[in-house]
């Protein structure tokens, strides 16, 4: 058994819930809204080997999934009966197909999800080393067509109208991506459940010093932050879990969690500052816990839950995702996560 957080995410009742508790609720009609989710970046087709502990180099065989941080938080969503859209670009290529047919069998409205005419869709290669060694190959090459997406591409009054608008990191490290996620978040005009997640991965960034920079002008957007503590201290240096959140919140943002990985999450906002301990759980594959995690703080956000309600539910469905092969296929319902904090210590 290995401990087990999250690490690959308005107005806060200030009521902490009881050490075990998660409220339940009726999910509320969307106000003036298409969605009730609604993320901008990446996408991917994942590769899982059909071997596990084994290099690429000696992998036979392949599984075909859906991938993509933001677009892994939409299917998230979606899972938990949230209406639920992704906005992205894709290459006019057969694995393009693969991604709208995925999105929708998913639940999730792919209407934004753009074509490119020349570059390919991205195809991510992992390798698997439980419980907690997990290389990525990005063919992202030379550029993706996601990092494509530019200002004329965003419905402006479909992201002011949402209730969960939900940036990531990656989406600043080039242009014209950089350019419009900037664009999507001054559009939110502060609006309350404007979610930022930190999502750095250097191999990514053309120009990754320049990472810490972007990242604290989109937080000043932002009114939510999540992010591991590596990332928080590329954004704002290091330091302890308690101090990085205070940081955060001093960007601008009224609630920051930052994940611990097997220590946990912690999560931080004008009442205080509270830590949530991790799940006992046998590791099958750590990816895709942080967007389980996101999914589900999206959840506990339109469900109205207070912040340290909304970190344990997160909390455990990132580690119900860890106990999976697979990313967007693993996403849980709240039956199944609900399930796993009760008979996980």
């Amino acid at each position: 058994m290995v401990s087990v957080g999250p690490d690959s995410e308005g107005a806060f009742c200030p009521a902490r819930a009881s050490p075990c508790t998660v409220p339940q609720g009726k999910l509320r009609s969307v106000t003036g809204s298409d969605f009730e989710v609604l993320t901008l970046g990446r996408v991917s087709v994942d590769l899982y080997p059909s071997e596990i502990g084994l290099p690429l180099s000696q992998v036979s065989s392949f599984h075909k999934f859906l991938g993509g941080s933001p677009t892994n938080v939409a299917v998230a969503a979606a899972r938990y009966g949230h209406a639920s859209a992704v906005i992205t670009r894709v290459g006019d290529d057969g694995f393009a197909d693969f991604v709208r047919s995925a999105l929708r069998g998913f639940g999730v409205d792919d209407r934004y999800v753009g074509t490119d005419p020349v570059l390919r869709t991205p195809l991510v290669f992992v390798e698997i080393y439980p419980p907690d060694h997990f290389p990525l190959l990005f063919y992202r090459q030379p550029k993706a067509p996601d990092m494509n997406t530019a200002v004329d591409d965003l419905d402006l009054d479909a992201i002011r109208g949402a209730d969960i608008f939900w940036t990531t990191g990656t989406g600043l490290s080039d242009e014209p991506s950089r350019t419009a996620t900037f664009a999507a978040l001054e559009a939110r005009g502060g609006r309350e459940h404007t979610v930022h997640d930190l999502d750095f991965r250097p191999s990514l960034w053309p120009a990754p010093e320049d990472a810490g920079r972007y990242q604290r002008l989109a937080l000043e957007l932002a009114s939510v932050v999540v992010g591991n503590e590596e990332e928080c201290a590329i954004v704002l240096g290091p330091g302890t879990p308690e101090r990085q959140a205070t940081r955060l919140l001093d960007c601008g943002p009224e609630l920051a969690i930052v994940k611990m990985g097997p220590a946990g999450a912690l999560v931080a906002w004008s009442g205080g500052v509270e830590r949530v301990a991790p799940l006992n759980i046998d590791v099958v594959c750590g990816l895709g816990a942080g967007d389980a995690f996101g999914g589900a703080l999206c959840h506990g956000l339109l469900l109205g839950w207070d912040p340290v309600a909304i970190l344990r539910f997160a909390n455990a469905a990132g580690a119900y995702v860890a106990t999976q092969l697979a990313c967007a296929d693993a996403m849980p319902t709240e039956d199944q996560v609900r399930d796993l904090m009760g008979d996980v210590v």
